[in-house]
């Protein structure tokens, strides 16, 4: 078994190595070796980056965005990322494919198997099976709604997860542009891994905004074109 000191090594070894490859942006797909002194493998991490499912980048009016990655972020097994959004679909268009969960496996990137079930007054539970680069997970989740404002999924015993939120709000959008919404989303997680925790967040932004895209182009694809272009007015890690 490998002692603590060993393992601290091998995170750094292992970061230093993803941080490398993110900075200089490369996709493909890579197998990371890390060793000890005696230059014997240890363990292989392997990054799907080049399987990803690509989404059609959006322009936005405020130019891009860019993140920041600091040591306090390789402490930290919480992770949190919100963005307010003006679009130009209704609160029900925005609301019915979001709450459309047994159909993500179809549109949105990373999830394998939506299958819902327990249905109640108040919504129902989802199996789903997500793969992101580089973890995988089977999960149970509880999905409230209050249509047609409020889509919220929470899981509180995923194997790799301590707590994982989805959450998306809608509301009213322009006055005079009755086919407009103003939506919140918000992701937030405690991954039980610290070092689950430092790999994810190399791609955290990536994964999140392809998510949040793929939503909107799903409603593009059954509403038609939006009927303004997308505002996004804030923006949150951490």
């Amino acid at each position: 078994m490998l002692k603590g000191s060993t393992l601290k090594v091998l995170d750094v070894r292992l970061l230093q190595r993803l941080t490398e490859l993110r900075s200089a942006g490369n996709y493909n797909v890579n197998y990371i070796r890390t060793s000890i002194a005696t230059g014997q493998p240890l363990a292989f991490v392997r990054l799907f980056l080049c399987s990803c499912q690509q989404i059609t980048a959006r322009k936005y009016t405020n130019g891009i965005q860019r993140s920041y990655i600091t040591f306090s972020d390789f402490r930290n097994k919480n992770r949190s990322y919100t963005k307010k959004e003006l679009v130009g679909y209704s609160m029900q268009d925005m609301y019915n494919v979001v709450s459309d969960v047994s159909n993500y496996h179809k549109f949105v990137p990373y999830v394998n198997k939506s299958n819902v079930h327990s249905k109640d007054t108040l919504g129902f539970k989802a199996d789903l099976i997500v793969g992101f680069p580089p973890l995988n997970e089977a999960y149970t989740s509880r999905v409230t709604l209050e249509a047609p404002s409020l889509v919220k999924s929470e899981c509180h015993d995923g194997r790799l997860f301590n707590y994982l939120l989805n959450e998306w709000r809608f509301s009213p959008g322009l006055k005079d542009i009755p086919n407009s919404c103003v939506l919140d989303f918000r992701v937030a997680f405690e991954f039980k891994s610290l070092l689950h925790s430092n790999i994810a967040n190399l791609f955290f932004d990536l994964i999140c905004d392809q998510m949040e895209s793929a939503f909107i182009l799903e409603v593009r694809r059954r509403s038609g074109p939006p009927s303004i272009r997308s505002h996004v007015l804030t923006s949150q890690r951490s």
